[in-house]
């Protein structure tokens, strides 16, 4: 036999490659929210919805609108902390004391999937838009107030902004330096409100899905910031004493803070256990040993010794160049950070590397925005929309509710909408 005959026939036509699949939708694709909403607090946590599909239809005051309009105009002529919270919504600006306005924006919530308010404590009710009224009315609704300090109690009205709240939440108490306590530089009772107030929503739409009702869901900034106190508010209630106030130490670890380099940078480096101090003394102080020196051996020696400590590796850093400092230090598998200031975060090599840099249309032209944390894999990226102009949706959303251009015209006429 020939042993050509032998060999397996030729292959066949290669098959087609299967599609690939389509990315899946944004999670909130197809729900509506309707925020009445200012600051920081929910304009933050309604922006998380937007991101991740939802319509967010903002409501303003036709008299400015949202009074971080106007907090500044560092962000190309807009301000800065707008520009942040409220891409990728709709701003319909109405007088809800006028009973036209407030009917429009009953209407809206009637076909809405959640509606989030942080108006002043009581402003709600008066309007009837409070959570637990219009739940009972729409028992799919999600309704969520955010407050300062809650609903009851002796601080229910009192006003409540991000710098007071973290007075009040001790946050301040523990920030700063032995001599001058400092509030945090960001809005920390905002944003920690917010994200409850995001995460909240999330479950309660679970729970509609299961259930079939939303629910009300309730926020309030000294809350949310309390929990984030958890360890120094253990600290003090089990251990008997607050961590004390130590800059950009670590309060109880050891060295733990940041440290000048021969260029004038400053390296941050953490030393979490007795192995890495080991290591520390001897590839990068020089000093090997220190490691086993009883006055640096454990974490608690190097705490009550802590100005002599960070001499040493003060001394060791100063020598060096900021780079050369971050390499000895990863080379000894030592945790460390450059200390960077807003620039250098902007042109970060991480967020360059990754792609986190968008383009966000505005009314002043496109400004670049971070993504938002929350990456989800195989699915559509994130929804970053425009930043609206104050009733730039209103005619738009007026028409969506069944209004006629007459009726329109009354409202504009008469100040109820702009």
């Amino acid at each position: 036999m020939d042993p050509l005959d032998q060999l397996p026939p030729p292959p066949g036509p290669s098959p087609l490659p299967s599609p690939l699949p389509s990315p899946l939708p944004l999670p909130l694709e197809g729900l509506t929210v309707v925020a009445v909403e200012q600051a920081v607090a929910a304009p933050f946590a309604t922006r998380q919805l937007a991101d991740l599909g939802a319509r967010v239809i903002k409501v303003e005051r036709i008299d400015g609108g949202d009074f971080a309009r106007g907090y500044d105009t560092a962000a190309g002529g807009l301000a800065s902390h707008f520009v942040w919270c409220n891409r990728g919504k709709e701003s319909l600006a109405l007088d809800l004391k006028d009973p036209r306005g407030l009917d429009v924006v009953r209407r809206l919530i009637a076909e809405a999937d959640v509606f989030v308010q942080n108006l002043a404590q009581g402003a709600a009710a008066r309007l009837g838009l409070d959570a637990a009224t219009l739940c009972a009315a729409h028992p799919r609704l999600v309704a969520v107030d955010i407050s300062g300090y809650g609903a009851s109690g002796p601080y229910a009205d009192k006003r409540a902004y991000d710098m007071l709240v973290q007075c009040e939440a001790g946050l301040v108490s523990v920030t700063g330096t032995p001599e001058q306590p400092v509030k945090a530089g960001i809005p920390a009772a905002d944003i920690a409100a917010a994200m409850y107030a995001f995460s909240g929503v999330l479950a309660a739409l679970v729970r509609r899905g299961t259930t079939g009702r939303g629910g009300p869901v309730e926020v309030s900034m000294l809350d949310a910031l309390a929990e984030w106190m958890g360890h120094p508010l253990h600290h003090a209630m089990h251990g008997g004493t607050p961590p004390a106030r130590t800059g950009l130490a670590h309060a109880v670890i050891a060295p733990y803070d940041a440290y000048f380099t021969a260029d004038g940078g400053r390296v941050l480096l953490s030393v979490q256990n007795d192995r890495e101090w080991r290591r520390l003394a001897e590839q990068v102080v020089g000093r090997p040993e220190l490691g086993t020196d009883p006055a640096y051996a454990t974490n608690a020696a190097r705490v009550a010794n802590r100005e002599r400590t960070d001499a040493l590796v003060a001394k060791a850093l100063v020598a060096l160049g900021a780079d050369e400092a971050l390499a000895r230090l990863e080379g000894a598998g030592i945790a460390c950070a450059r200390l960077r200031d807003l620039p250098e975060l902007a042109e970060h090599p991480q967020l360059a590397a990754r792609e986190r840099w968008r383009e966000v249309g505005t009314p002043v032209g496109p400004l670049r925005a971070l993504l938002p944390p929350i990456t989800l894999p195989g699915g559509e990226e994130a929804r970053m929309g425009d930043v609206p102009a104050l009733g730039e949706h209103t005619e738009a959303v007026l028409r969506a509710v069944g209004m006629t251009d007459e009726e329109i015209a009354a409202l504009r006429r008469d100040g109820v909408a702009a």
